[in-house]
This record gives C-alpha cells, sequence and structure tokens, in this order.
C-alpha cells in the first residue's frame, strides 16, 4: 500500500470542499459546513458552558472585555464592508464574558462567542494587550477556522479508514503499523502545520483588527514576551505543536505591526489609544 496515494486521495478531497473563500486572503478554504449548520451548534455549547462555569459581570475588568470586543467588532466590519464583503457578519451573534478561571486563554467559538479567562488578565497588564487577544480570537471566527477543523479532522478520520481498508488483506500487526505511520504522518504532516497556520493567520488579522479598532499593534508582541516569560520558557518543539513557538509569534508580530498600522491608515487611524485600563 502506497501512504502517498492516500494522501493524493484526501486532497483530491480537499479541493472537492474547498467552497469558501476567505475574505481577508482572498483565497478558497477548506471548510464543508455552512454558517446555517456550525453556528447553532456552537451558539448551544457556548450557552452551556456558561451555566457551568462562573460568569463575572458588572465589574471594571468584564465591562472592559465587552467594550473591547465591540469595538474590534465594529473594526472588523468596517474592514468587511470596505473590501466588498458587506452582510458577511449577518449570522454573527457577538458576545463577549468574562469567566472566573485561573487558566492563561481566551478562546472565541464559531458565530462570535467569546470568552476570556480571569487568567489571562494579569499576563496581558492593559486593555490594549487585551485588544490584541481579542483581534487575534475574533480573526479565527471570522476566518471560519472553527469550520476548517473540523472538516480537517473528517478528511483525516476518512483517510485512516482508507488505510484500513487498503490494508485489511495484512497482518493484524502490519495493519497496525500502517495506522501508525498514517496517523504520526497525518498529524505531523498535515494537522499541525494546518493549525499553526492559522494562530498565524489570526495573528496577522488581528493586528489590523485591533489597529482599526485604535490599538496599537506593536503592543501585541510585547504581550507575547510576557507570555513567553509566564510559560517560563517551557514549551513543545513547534513542529510537534498546535501553535507556532514564541520565539516565531513574536518575531512575526513585530514584522506584521507597520502592515497593520498601513491597514489603519485606510480608515482614518493615524494614531492609537493608550495602553488603557491596567489589570493586575
Amino acid at each position: 500500500m502506497n501512504l502517498k496515494r492516500i494522501f493524493f486521495g484526501v486532497s483530491i478531497v480537499l479541493v472537492v470542499v474547498a467552497c469558501k473563500t476567505n475574505p481577508f486572503t482572498g483565497k478558497k478554504i477548506m471548510n464543508a459546513y455552512s454558517n446555517d449548520q456550525l453556528f447553532p451548534m456552537a451558539f448551544q455549547q457556548y450557552d452551556q458552558f456558561l451555566t457551568e462555569n462562573k460568569v463575572i459581570k458588572n465589574t471594571k475588568e468584564a465591562d472592559m472585555i465587552v467594550r473591547v470586543g465591540e469595538r474590534i467588532a465594529i473594526a472588523a466590519e468596517r474592514w468587511l464592508n470596505a473590501n466588498g464583503y458587506e452582510g458577511y457578519l449577518k449570522d454573527y451573534k457577538w458576545e463577549y464574558n468574562l469567566v472566573d478561571d485561573e487558566t492563561v486563554n481566551a478562546w472565541c467559538m464559531p458565530g462570535g462567542k467569546i470568552v476570556f479567562y480571569t487568567g489571562i488578565l494579569p499576563v496581558a497588564k492593559n486593555e490594549t494587550a487585551i485588544a490584541a487577544i481579542m483581534g487575534h480570537e475574533v480573526a479565527h471566527a471570522l476566518a471560519d477556522h472553527g469550520g476548517q477543523r473540523m472538516t480537517a479532522g473528517t478528511l483525516q478520520q476518512v483517510g485512516g479508514a482508507a488505510v484500513a481498508v487498503a490494508t485489511s488483506g495484512q497482518t493484524q500487526e502490519k495493519q497496525a503499523l500502517w495506522m501508525q505511520a498514517y496517523g504520526m504522518g497525518s498529524q505531523v504532516g498535515g494537522m499541525l502545520p494546518f493549525s499553526r497556520s492559522h494562530e498565524t493567520e489570526a495573528d496577522k488579522i488581528g493586528l489590523v483588527l485591533m489597529a482599526i479598532a485604535g490599538y496599537n499593534p506593536d503592543e501585541a508582541s510585547k504581550l507575547w514576551e510576557r507570555m513567553k516569560a509566564k510559560s517560563g520558557g517551557q514549551a513543545p518543539p513547534e513542529i510537534l505543536s498546535t501553535h507556532p513557538s514564541n520565539d516565531s509569534r513574536i518575531s512575526n508580530l513585530k514584522e506584521l505591526a507597520p502592515t497593520a498600522k498601513e491597514e489603519a491608515k485606510k480608515f482614518g487611524i493615524s494614531s492609537f489609544r493608550p495602553l488603557g485600563m491596567k489589570l493586575n
């Protein structure tokens, strides 16, 4: 059996399902799910998550999360409208919540449902860094990264089933080796690079959004310097990670910030807000 043929067959399927366009790159994307399919599931899961966790309301920090989120969403709509994507956000239902949890993380579900954990606030340190995080998370939703990951996962399973069928006449030991080879190859050579590319793309889009919202994109690299310090420099090799390394990310953000500033100038933004509310 030739694993290359399996990968080629899966690649053909990718071309078939690449039926959407990323508005920020103009390229076709691998997404087999429509908003009508994906968003209701995401909204239901989000509502369930909120009922199972402690949501913080009516504090300065919680209000800031909402304020920054609304500014980033407006920036996204401005950019999309200016670039010929009027109505792109019609199915999005933006919601921003701060959840009491020491995890250093934030996330956005398809359709615009966002959570910040309190654990990320001390690392962010200021409102502009929150805007950097918010821009990144909103970018994931705008670029359909959730649907793309689901599609890729399905295709990985299809490839695994194809390997199983193709090796069904071999001994269990040989079939297990083929399955292990496919699993490792598709993960390290496919899924992980795919995920890292999404993170880099979200960083790039996020910088533009935060700049149009009036936040200085230079703060994003400083945020990730603090993230690196928080982790103590401990991280798996980039090739085995879903995210770019901290050093790669910091370097990319520094390189991309001037471009984000130039994009913001098209919307009349030539100076930026102060760092804003300080976070302990």
